[in-house]
């Protein structure tokens, strides 16, 4: 992808243009991140306080016992959105839904372990080990350009 920025003291309020030849998802992404009003901003709770997470930070986010949890070098927090929430906000160039319940930081992980017929084992910077769904195999694959 190319990106062109013109200068023009006569410009008023910045305006983008997006050429393309053809509707792709990375373009109907990008045209949606650019008229995204709300900020992003997400949030965990851990020992009666909110805290501010920032996404780089974050190792997984998952399910479990009826409350979303992420989980940082920091810790784990509660938190009040809803997985697919998560997917929404997260840039999708570095985190993967890897089942109905989770979503890791590809750039938090420490090595997949295809060994295990019809599924993936990830192991996770922090030593945890975590597997991808059936359902989202071919997905992982797909990243992995395997």
């Amino acid at each position: 992808m190319r990106v062109e920025i013109i200068l023009d003291s006569s410009c008023t309020e910045p305006e983008i243009t997006i050429r393309t030849a053809s509707m792709t998802e990375e373009v109907s992404r990008l045209a949606e991140k650019l008229t995204e009003n709300t900020p992003q901003v997400i949030t965990g709770s851990k020992n009666d306080k909110i805290e501010v997470l920032e996404p780089t930070e974050l190792i997984r986010i998952y399910a479990g016992n009826g409350k979303v949890f992420a989980v940082t070098d920091k810790g784990e927090y509660t938190c009040r959105l809803r997985i697919y929430e998560f997917e929404q906000r997260l840039d999708t160039d570095s985190f993967v839904r890897i089942s109905n319940s989770e979503i890791i930081n590809l750039k938090k992980v420490s090595h997949f372990d295809l060994s295990f017929t019809g599924t993936i084992c990830v192991r996770l910077q922090d030593g945890t080990v975590t597997y991808v769904s059936r359902r989202y195999v071919s997905r992982i694959k797909k990243i992995l350009g395997i």
